[in-house]
Order: structure tokens, then C-alpha cells, then sequence
């Protein structure tokens, strides 16, 4: 089953696109499996193939970027089911931004919704799964915590500047948090990606098909990955699988970053 069976993960970001088939996936693998996102009529169609009595499934509707929306989030998550073993920040906002004249609130929101809102959720998290360790002192992890993160936190792309800042600040924050957590038993580790076919990248081949050539053209496997294909090294990432791993970025991407790099920062 993954080893996530009987587990309790929270999924941000889980109304759409990668974050939607992260949840899916741990449902189907026997965990509990709180959707969280923003947008409700999103989250409602996530949902929809759910049976509303069932027993493993719930959802939250709340901006993850707002304090109180973290602290509801994993209150609502723990009424449900009375803990949480993993944190999937799957939540994240893409917007373009000029390099020569950022405009400082838009620098400020990416920062505020791709980096702060996945650290505050990481620490509320992680302060729980500290005190359900405390009852379980010898009961191996103590959990496991896995942001979502970007080819641009490493490659920068000038017309996305805001967006490769947030997440290099983002990923800093996975190792920063894996070292702080790991003498608690709790594992933190990230997943770049790229030529994944996410909603934003969807969006984007509807409004410009010719950027599908491209991506695949900038990619040595040749191909865009369905959410599924990312979605099994989050379960590695998320399970006992993977017990001795942490503060580490693992890139899925088809080899894309190993490709010319002029290249890669046109799609």
C-alpha cells in the first residue's frame, strides 16, 4: 500500500492539478487524507468522487498565506482524525514579474503564498507531531513533512524573478527546517519539478499550445509527465520508505535541468 496505510496526511494546494492527484494517490494507499485549498468550488470538485460519509476523506477551505486559516486547517484535520503524520505543501502561486521593476507587493505575495505559508504550516505541523511523538517514544518516525518546489529555484527565469526567489527562500527553508526537526524523528524533504503537467502548466498550453513543443523539445526524455508520474516520489518521500532521508530537494523533471539552460528559461 505505499506505506502510508493508516496514516494521516493534510494536502494543500489538493483542489487542482498536482496537489489533487498527491491527496487521490494517499487516499488510495489506505491513508486518512484531509483536501485542503482556497478555492472551494475547486475543492468541491476534488471531492466529488468521494462519498461524504466516508470516513477517510475531509476537506478545508481556507487561504494557507492566513495565520488563521493554518491553525484551522490542522484543528479541523485533528477533530477528523486525531492526528497527522504528513504535510504535503503542495499550495503555490505562479506570477510573472518584471526583473528591472518588481513591483514590491507582488514580490511580497509569492513570497507571502510560495514560502511563508508552507513554513508556518511546517511549524504547526511539526509542533504536533512532536507531542504525538512523546506518547509513541520508540515508535520509529515521528513523521513526515514534503514541499513542492521548482525548477526556477535553481534556474532562474528573469520574467519569473519573484517566483525563483520564493522558492530558493522555499527550499533554504526545507533544509533549514529538516535540520531543526531531525532530532524529533520528523523528516523534511522537497520536490522540484518540471515538464510536469501541473494546472498552471495546463492553463498555459490552453492559452499558447506551441509552448508544448518547446517544453518537450527542452526536456532529454522527450516528454510533459502526467501529475501521476511526481506523485509517486512524493509517496517515497512521505512513507518509511524513505526513514533515513532528509533535507534533501529531489528534482523530477526528466532530465530538464541537465539541458541547456537558455532553453529551459523559455518555457
Amino acid at each position: 500500500m505505499g506505506g502510508v496505510q493508516g496514516k494521516t496526511a493534510i494536502v494543500t494546494g489538493a483542489g487542482r492539478g498536482i496537489g489533487m492527484a498527491i491527496a487521490r494517490q494517499f487516499v488510495g494507499r489506505g491513508a486518512n487524507v484531509m483536501f485542503a485549498d482556497a478555492d472551494e468550488d475547486a475543492l468541491a470538485v476534488a471531492m466529488s468522487d468521494y462519498d461524504e460519509r466516508d470516513p477517510h476523506v475531509r476537506s478545508f477551505s481556507g487561504r494557507m498565506s492566513e495565520r488563521l486559516a493554518t491553525a484551522n486547517l490542522l484543528s479541523a484535520t485533528l477533530d477528523a482524525f486525531d492526528r497527522v503524520d504528513i504535510l504535503v505543501n503542495a499550495h503555490r502561486l505562479v506570477k510573472a514579474s518584471d526583473p528591472l521593476d518588481t513591483d514590491p507587493d507582488v514580490l511580497e505575495q509569492l513570497l507571502r503564498e510560495n514560502m511563508m505559508a508552507g513554513l508556518r504550516m511546517t511549524q504547526i505541523v511539526a509542533k504536533r507531531m512532536i507531542r504525538q511523538a512523546e506518547d509513541a517514544p520508540e515508535a520509529g518516525s515521528a513523521g513526515a513533512i514534503v514541499n513542492l518546489s521548482t525548477l526556477a529555484a535553481q534556474h532562474p527565469v528573469p520574467t519569473m524573478l519573484g517566483y525563483s526567489i520564493a522558492y530558493a527562500a522555499q527550499e533554504q527553508a526545507t533544509r533549514g527546517m529538516a535540520l531543526a526537526l531531525a532530532p524529533h524523528r520528523i523528516r523534511v524533504n522537497g520536490v522540484r519539478f518540471g515538464s510536469v503537467m501541473s494546472h498552471e502548466l495546463k492553463e498555459s498550453l490552453r492559452e499558447k499550445p506551441e509552448l508544448r513543443d518547446r517544453i518537450v523539445a527542452a526536456t532529454p526524455m522527450g516528454r510533459i509527465a502526467p501529475a501521476d508520474e511526481l506523485v509517486e516520489t512524493v509517496i517515497y518521500l512521505a512513507s518509511d520508505a524513505s526513514r533515513f532521508v532528509t533535507g534533501q530537494i529531489l528534482t523530477v523533471d526528466g532530465g530538464r535541468s541537465l539541458a541547456d539552460r537558455v532553453a529551459v528559461q523559455t518555457v
